[in-house]
């Protein structure tokens, strides 16, 4: 890995949605999801479905700073996810698609809470609801959920109906911020 990168690990309901969108953010290197929060010692995604791991469904966007500000990453995360819906994204309930930040060091919880108050508010109505906790280990989910969306895309119907509609609201919010093709 490029020590010039940062880490963010977010969790905004289910990982494909989130994954979809911020792997097209200009100065992000990767992202790849995975599972973070829980109680249990390993999380893999039978587990974490059953809601009693408290794991969450996350990603870490690996990206450089020089580019693209943590600050700047956490506007689009919380413009492109539902932040006030306790445990649930749409259709997607339980605690692995609940609102969270998972904050690397200090410096990354005072933005991500800053963000949380400030910025938040002004796309949303309701209370924001998003956990910010900190970091302890990230699990990598299991190969066939890395890239679903650029893999799967329109052929599967939970990415018509569900993830597509936030990548063009990404695309139309944040069309400054994407990657040249």
């Amino acid at each position: 890995m490029n020590p010039s990168l940062s880490v963010a690990t977010l969790g905004g309901g289910c990982f494909w949605c989130v994954e979809a969108i911020l792997e097209q953010v200009q100065g992000v290197d990767h992202v790849l999801s995975g599972y973070s929060g829980g109680t249990q010692a390993t999380a893999d995604y039978k587990t974490v479905c059953s809601g009693t791991t408290r794991h969450a469904e996350v990603v870490q966007v690996h990206f450089d700073p020089a580019v693209i500000g943590y600050e700047e990453i956490l506007e689009i995360f919380f413009a492109t996810h539902d932040p006030t819906t306790p445990n649930r994204q749409g259709n997607d309930v339980g605690p692995q698609y609940r609102s969270v930040v998972f904050f690397h060091d200090e410096e990354q919880r005072q933005i991500a809470e800053r963000v949380k108050k400030d910025f938040a508010p002004q796309v949303w109505d309701d209370p924001i609801v998003t956990e910010i906790a900190p970091f302890e280990t990230f699990y990598p989910a299991e190969e066939y959920h890395h890239g679903y969306y650029q893999k799967v895309g329109e052929r599967n119907p939970y990415c018509t109906f569900v993830i597509t509609p936030k990548v063009s609201k990404f695309r139309k919010l944040f069309s400054h911020k994407m990657k040249k093709a």
